[in-house]
């Protein structure tokens, strides 16, 4: 069996008319999930309810709670904008806790058991810096996730390989001091938010970024992840690898302009299956509908293969 961790409350972080990370992208997912040659073999989960884990504590490792405060405040004064696009809705503030307890209990339920699990949840997190959100994320979920694994026992390296075709700022400033951590970055650059050079090394030799030209395609992926990114994952020798897994390198997506096709993400997947079974996947981007929902098919058909 492949757990999914899902709610049905991730629909109610509400962004706004024409805005490109909705709850529809949800709805895609699960639909194709439920149809899916594989699924008599998903076991669908609900997150940790908020109020049964100290999770502000956890979140203050990684965010300001000025911030996360504010957050609060935004949202029950009845929403607004964080940024030109990260829209806060009245229930925006809960469902993102709560989307932050699922990406926990995805790590548990990863370590119990050895094999991969999915964290279907929004709003999306690497974007998100200690002291503000933006690009569509309010909370870091990654870098949440991986200080929380590294509580657990036997849990001593963390990895988080962001294969969203943005970088994840958030995520890099906040782990990159963590010498426990590393974190890995194929991004499209030039692009937003104009992060993830590849001169960023982080401060234990920590991170990897990999920027690569617009127009590129799965023929430019591949020896990229079998000469750098296997490489560099596989020496840090992770106890857990944590997938940013966004979706929008698709030649479809809107936001984006590399060429990659939904079954890419398969060999992605195959990649970091070599490395370890032990792996979190959580959505973070990918705003073509068809595409994103065959794209998470094909990475969680890979860990079923």
């Amino acid at each position: 069996m492949f757990t999914v961790i899902y709610s049905d409350e991730f629909l109610d972080h509400k962004t706004g008319y024409l805005h490109p990370e909705k709850p529809e992208r949800l709805t895609a997912i699960t639909s194709a999930l439920q149809t899916a040659p594989f699924a008599s073999q998903i076991e669908w989960r609900s997150p940790t309810p908020v109020a049964k884990r100290p999770l502000i504590s956890l979140m203050e490792e990684a965010h300001n709670p000025s911030y996360i405060k504010a957050v609060q405040e935004l949202a029950s004064n009845g929403g607004g904008y964080l940024d030109t696009d990260t829209a806060v809705s009245p229930r925006s503030y809960d469902v993102a806790l709560l989307a932050v307890s699922a990406w926990l209990d995805g790590v548990d339920v990863v370590i119990e058991s050895g094999e991969p699990a999915f964290v279907l949840a929004r709003p999306p997190g690497h974007h998100a810096e200690r002291d503000y959100g933006m690009g569509f994320c309010l909370f870091a979920n990654a870098a949440i996730a991986a200080f929380y694994a590294l509580k657990k026992p036997d849990i001593n390296r963390v990895a988080i390989l962001d294969w969203d075709v943005h970088h994840g700022n958030g995520t890099q400033a906040i782990v990159e001091m963590n010498p426990q951590i590393a974190y890995c970055s194929l991004h499209q650059y030039p692009s937003y938010p104009g992060t993830g050079k590849a001169t960023e090394r982080g401060f234990h030799n920590n991170v990897l970024n990999i920027p690569i030209p617009p127009g590129n395609d799965i023929g430019v992926y591949q020896p990229i992840f079998s000469k750098k990114v296997v490489p560099f994952l596989s020496d840090f020798q992770p106890d857990l690898l944590i997938v940013s897994a966004g979706y929008d390198a698709n030649a479809a997506d809107p936001l984006a302009m590399i060429n990659l096709q939904p079954q890419d993400y398969g060999i992605f997947t195959n990649y970091c299956l070599g490395i370890t079974r032990r792996i979190l996947f959580g959505l973070e981007g990918g705003y073509d509908l068809p595409t994103l929902s065959q794209s998470v098919v094909a990475t969680i058909n890979q860990c079923l293969a």
